[in-house]
């Protein structure tokens, strides 16, 4: 044999044994390995009182023990105000949410998008404006619906939360975020934490308060029970809302009340008001909700003059007569007669608790005693030493005395906090970095409702034999390559 040949020879023989390698390699070991899963993606409008806003939510589709590990990955702030203000411009209500939804539909991927459930749910305006007038509520929900389903999404619908469904999706919110309710552990799994005492929830917003916790005892009135299922565990909660007592609308009973008992038709002495403020308001701006029953015969056109006269005590004894605080007998209570089992725990209060102790720097964990001094001390000061140290305020600044009062208010006589258990509230407006609300709590209890996707199974190798395999190959195929190349253009003599 030449040398030609034996070279060929040589060249095809250690292809076969390349090529018998790599397939020895290619089969051995091979196991059964899951693909990441899924990613889902889900959009909620919060409606409220006095704003809108649109949170973009993604969760991976195997779940937890039945719920979903939801991220939030965007948020969009409508312009203008909350979309029961639209009630004589319905079609304004569903404009107005256009340019959020673009933002999101570039945050969801294309070939999601028609796949990702939207929600629109509305609190406390809505449930005013639904009391006030159906047929204009159901015009505003129609046109907000009508927008939403311009967009290559899977629109759920649009509706009022009741008042328990948003405090209690609130309490899931901070509980989430605060890993009470599930946790990733050292073993690189999702598990329930043990041991952990979960938080109660405070919740104020323009036309309702609420209060959530898990109270430990039996509960003596259902109504105000609710049950949920998250991550494989149960919660029995006492939750209540109060319409009418959200900041904004009780305020405005405080100056009704204030008008109804002014010696004057046309001037009101306001003591929650600093000293030196003076404003003009018409009969038809003061008596213009549900909760705020006009007098007879009513003069909508009159226009009233508020002057403030800076008394804290007046101003807190005012908004006392705001609640009814007697309870029936053998009954604990809240206010206006509604049963709440004592409270008990770690609390979270946000949205307007915040916003107003946060300008007051009373979010530090301040004993009652510096918090009403505070308090106290800021409500005594005139209008015009109020402009001078926070020009910036200006336009809110006449109504945190009466704000702040009515929260002391609220929480130790509403809500029968006391000395012993002021510290253990918490007054925050995110929790983990991520604001606090009821769209998450939501869209974590919708989630149980999806189904689980299986992860899908492939056969898979270890990287180190599937980087040999292909080695091997490479090798296989030089070698047959070169025996072809000689085969074809050495020439022998």
């Amino acid at each position: 044999m030449d040398y030609k040949a034996k070279a060929v020879a040589g060249l095809l023989a250690a292809t076969c044994i390349f090529s018998i390698i790599a397939l020895i390699l290619s089969v051995v070991n091979v196991k059964d390995v899951l693909l990441p899963p899924r990613t889902k993606y889900g959009l909620v409008f919060d409606a409220g009182s006095t704003h809108t806003a649109l949170y973009i939510y993604r969760w991976p589709a195997d779940k937890e023990n039945g719920t979903g590990i939801v991220s939030q990955v965007g948020a969009c702030t409508v312009s203008g105000p909350g979309i029961s203000s639209y009630a004589d411009d319905p079609a304004g209500a569903g404009a107005s949410l256009k340019p959020c939804l673009d933002k999101a539909m570039k945050i969801v991927p294309a070939e999601q998008q028609r796949e990702t459930p939207t929600y629109l749910g509305a609190t406390a305006g809505m449930r005013l404006l639904r009391e006030q007038n159906s047929s204009k509520a159901e015009q505003v929900f129609a046109e907000v619906a009508k927008a939403i389903g311009e967009y290559p999404v899977e629109f759920r619908g649009a509706r009022v939360l009741t008042g328990n469904e948003e405090g209690s999706f609130g309490w899931i919110t901070v509980n989430y975020l605060l890993e009470t309710l599930v946790k990733f552990s050292f073993a690189e799994k999702w598990e329930h934490p043990q041991d952990t005492e979960v938080f109660g929830a405070l919740d104020l917003g323009g036309a309702s308060t609420q209060i959530t916790f898990q109270p430990g005892i039996t509960m003596e009135d259902k109504n105000t029970s609710i049950f949920y299922r998250l991550y494989g565990t149960n919660y029995s909660l006492y939750a209540h809302s109060y319409l009418c007592y959200g900041q904004t609308q009780a305020l405005k009973m405080l100056l009704a009340a204030l008008h109804q008992a002014s010696p004057s038709a046309q001037q009101i002495s306001h003591p929650c008001y600093p000293r030196g403020y003076q404003e003009n308001i018409t009969m038809a701006e003061l008596y213009n909700s549900p909760c705020v029953p006009a007098p007879s015969p009513p003069s909508p056109a009159q226009v009233l003059t508020v002057v403030g006269t800076g008394d804290p005590v007046l101003c807190s004894i005012s908004i006392q007569k705001l609640f009814n605080l007697s309870c029936g007998a053998n009954r604990t209570c809240g206010f206006n007669g509604v049963y709440q089992p004592p409270v008990r725990g770690q609390f979270f209060a946000f949205a307007g608790f915040y916003y107003t102790f946060h300008f007051l720097n009373l979010t530090s964990q301040q004993s009652l005693n510096d918090v009403n001094s505070t308090i106290q001390t800021f409500c005594k000061k005139s209008w015009a030493e109020l402009v001078e140290t926070f020009p910036q305020e200006k336009g809110h600044l006449h109504r945190y005395c009466s704000r702040a009062i009515y929260i002391l208010t609220l929480l130790l006589d509403g809500y029968k906090f006391s000395e012993h258990t002021w510290s253990s509230i918490h007054f925050s407006r995110q929790a983990a970095n991520t604001d606090i609300g009821w769209t998450l709590g939501f869209m974590l209890n919708f989630t149980n409702m999806i189904p689980t996707e299986a992860l899908e199974h492939v056969k898979g190798h270890q990287p180190s034999l599937w980087a040999g395999a292909v080695s091997f190959i490479v090798l296989a195929m030089v070698a047959g390559l070169v025996a072809i190349f000689l085969q074809c253009f050495w020439k022998t003599k």
